[in-house]
């Protein structure tokens, strides 16, 4: 069996793994590249596998960086299965039009003032792309095991990090392999925890926080002090928020707070139209989350969501105390620039991020202190408070990945660390030879192994 890792090599997008058997090709996860120029450019270039050739497609969730690419995998010639989890291809059916639409608006305003290099400014693929790509889906569940040729099954097993969010367990008649997906904390906020694993002979690994440990302060307290200072100032609360997973658990905090009479009553505006359906798909799927009945019915008391162009625009003239939730995260792309747009001038107001802000993306240079950010082709003064929450991250620290591998009754014969920055992988690569003795390798971009 050769592996050759297509993405997220010394970086946290574009993850896409190929696992090859003779004719049997299976790709895992199909993910966009994000942040820096060069990364998003390689969106742009020619797979080292022909999408037609491609059987099989496992897709760990719904995230746009293990997803992301699958309209243009489609677009490009994929005509297999795409197995997913059912709260993941509930997702995707939302994510991925989402995606589409926000690459034509963007090419599309481009083209308008004139500021992209390419005339005209193209998106990867349309709406009409994304929705084909839908029909490719075929849901299984969590530990279901299916078999894909004579020799190759797999099994989903839970992740922990998001709704519907998986690991992926494949098995041969003479090899176990497991893709970890990203694996989420030891006790998740709105989750069940991953699952043990005992045994694989080969391990990819997620390395996102893998040189770091999360704050243990507790994101309430956190949160209920950033709110009441700018509540204090006459500002307003920006949190860009991705919109699967951290937008339902800023939702559930903010409950709590209210609950607990520990912020004003102040309007809390859930401005992103995804956002919204996928907080509507995470009430709809009450056996992949630990909320109560009672608990994921309030969830969105008192919240008013925004849904049209024009609420949008009308959010950014009020003057008054609010907290506006938007998409996306890492301030790429959608409503939230607007609202960066017009919010950041103002030292009342306040940003804070409550993910993981990778390096080139506009979250991580206003995190970095830059004193101008560039919206839309124009440098947007940074007078807001720029404050940010890691303990709310989806993802294990490194203590907690090393507590997790653990289970393991035997050491894999290669662990491949993946889906980290470059200081990340190495760094737990580093420390999980030296605390566990196992052999650990952080692949490059379009590096093939013989398993």
């Amino acid at each position: 069996m050769k592996l050759t890792f297509l993405g997220a090599t010394e970086t946290v997008t574009g993850a896409k793994y190929l696992l090859e058997e003779g004719n049997t090709k299976i790709l895992l996860d199909c993910g966009l590249f994000q942040g820096q120029k060069d990364l998003r450019l390689r969106n742009w270039q020619q797979l080292d596998v022909d999408p037609r050739n491609i059987g099989t497609l496992i897709l760990s969730h719904a995230h746009i960086d293990h997803s992301g690419y699958i309209p243009l995998l489609v677009k490009r010639g994929f005509h297999g299965t795409i197995y997913a989890t059912p709260a993941t291809y509930d997702l995707c059916s939302i994510l991925l039009p989402d995606t589409a639409y926000l690459q034509e608006e963007e090419a599309a305003y481009a083209n308008k003032l004139r500021f992209s290099k390419h005339t005209p400014a193209l998106p990867l693929y349309n709406v009409e792309d994304a929705k084909r790509s839908l029909q490719f889906f075929k849901t299984v569940p969590l530990k279901k095991s299916v078999r894909l040729d004579s020799k190759i099954s797999f099994c989903f097993r839970e992740a922990g990090h998001i709704l519907g969010a998986c690991m992926v367990e494949i098995k041969t008649p003479t090899m176990k392999f497991l893709y970890s997906g990203d694996l989420g904390r030891r006790k998740p906020l709105l989750h069940r925890a991953a699952d043990r694993i005992k045994e694989a002979d080969y391990l990819i690994l997620e390395s996102t926080y893998g040189d770091r440990i999360h704050e243990t302060e507790n994101p309430k307290d956190h949160l209920a002090r950033v709110i009441n200072t700018t509540y204090q100032q006459g500002g307003t609360l920006l949190i860009p928020s991705f919109a699967v997973g951290r937008s339902q658990i800023i939702l559930y905090l903010l409950q709590q707070l209210k609950k607990e009479r520990r912020i004003p009553h102040l309007p809390i505006y859930l401005n992103s139209p995804l956002a919204i359906n996928a907080t509507e798909i995470f009430l709809n799927h009450p056996k992949d989350h630990v909320l109560s009945a009672e608990e994921s019915k309030g969830l969105t008391d008192g919240v008013r969501f925004i849904r049209t162009t024009d609420e949008s625009k009308w959010l950014n003239s009020q003057e008054a105390p609010s907290i506006i939730i938007s998409a996306s995260g890492m301030a790429a792309g959608g409503r939230i620039l607007h609202h960066l747009r017009s919010k950041l001038p103002d030292p009342r107001n306040t940003v804070l991020f409550v993910g993981y802000q990778p390096s080139g993306t506009r979250g991580d240079a206003l995190l970095r202190g830059k004193e101008f950010i560039k919206i839309f082709g124009m440098e947007v003064a940074v007078r807001a408070k720029i404050e940010r929450i890691d303990t709310l991250s989806a993802h294990a620290d490194y203590t907690e990945i090393l507590d997790w591998l653990k289970s393991f009754k035997r050491p894999p014969l290669t662990t491949f660390i993946v889906h980290g920055e470059s200081g990340a992988a190495h760094t737990l690569a580093e420390t999980i030879t030296r605390e566990m003795g196992w052999k650990c390798v952080v692949p490059k971009y379009e590096e093939s192994f013989g398993l």
